[in-house]
């Protein structure tokens, strides 16, 4: 049975980020040129980890499939959006929202899984850097990233039917730039007691657990870190974990305040502001936190342009 024949409500009406015809033209560039850039600084990353044999390293590989998801992720909201700026229109249909949400929160997970795998792999490398190839086997990095995809579907496939069988007969305003849960549940006429509950167990072991592996591998690291004798070595691999760890403070932060909270406590321009961060200004700085600082992939990206390779 779908969601659509349980509720009264056939579709919703996005209402965007601002009320205000200034505030929209200016908020439609920003956008723009926002995701223009994430989907170019993404992809040239992809194109440049590929045709570059030098990178076909397990590094560059979990890499690579953060940029393709980071992709994914920015096209699931912004141009959506974009294009009801331009055709006049907020609507977005049940099955749409659903659809939406669906593939947000799945590349939310993938972010969440690979971040996860790149920072047990900086694990490996500081801490065992002699068994570093017999640990980091390409076996080993695909189930890795495919287990990901799994658990990530079985997650938000959960949470996904669980939001079908609500009924919505009221309200029909997302007060937001696309379909997020929490706006969903408030405009519910249901309980949603069993959806906030599995948010904050379920989802939150999933976004958790990753998070708590990160932060071990780091402590570990970063003791490795410590015993170099060189200052200099010491500083350059602190430098590289504190990019890291700002990203995954921003995103991890982002999360846990609009999500593993009771619904009751949000405000919409709280929750509008922290997932603006997320979605949007993320994604859009992976590439340059996680690689344009990188020396071999700054000279591959200078090939692939035809260039000289960038400064370092």
């Amino acid at each position: 049975m779908s969601g659509a024949n349980q509720s009264s409500v056939s579709q919703f009406l996005l209402l965007g980020l601002s009320r205000h015809p200034q505030q929209q033209q200016l908020l439609f560039v920003l956008f723009l040129s926002m995701y223009l850039a994430t989907v170019l600084g993404n992809l040239l990353i992809l194109l440049a980890i590929s045709t570059d044999t030098r990178l076909h390293t397990p590094m560059y590989f979990f890499l690579s499939n953060l940029s393709f998801v980071d992709v994914c992720f920015s096209s699931t909201t912004v141009p959506k959006m974009l294009a009801n700026h331009v055709l006049g229109t907020q609507a977005i249909s049940f099955s749409g929202c659903l659809t939406q949400m669906y593939f947000v929160f799945l590349f939310v997970d993938m972010d969440n899984f690979l971040l996860a795998v790149m920072a047990y792999d900086r694990f490996v490398a500081v801490c065992h850097p002699l068994h570093y190839t017999t640990k980091m086997t390409r076996q080993l990095c695909v189930l890795m990233v495919a287990g990901s995809w799994v658990v990530g579907n079985l997650n938000v496939l959960l949470h996904t039917l669980l939001m079908a069988r609500l009924s919505f007969c009221g309200d029909n305003a997302i007060p937001h730039f696309f379909c997020d849960v929490t706006p969903l549940l408030k405009l519910s006429c249901s309980d949603t007691h069993l959806n906030e509950v599995m948010i904050l167990t379920e989802g939150a072991l999933v976004m958790i657990a990753p998070f708590v592996c990160i932060l071990v591998s780091y402590v570990f690291i970063a003791g490795a870190v410590l015993r170099v004798p060189s200052v200099g070595g010491r500083w350059k691999a602190f430098s590289t974990c504190s990019s890291h760890l700002a990203v995954v403070s921003l995103f991890y932060g982002t999360i846990i305040a609009v999500y593993f909270n009771p619904s009751s406590s949000h405000s919409a321009e709280r929750d509008t502001a922290a997932t603006v961060l997320y979605t949007v200004v993320t994604p859009l700085l992976n590439p340059f936190i996680y690689s344009l600082r990188n020396r071999d992939l700054k000279g591959a990206l200078g090939r692939v342009v035809g260039q000289k390779p960038f400064p370092a």
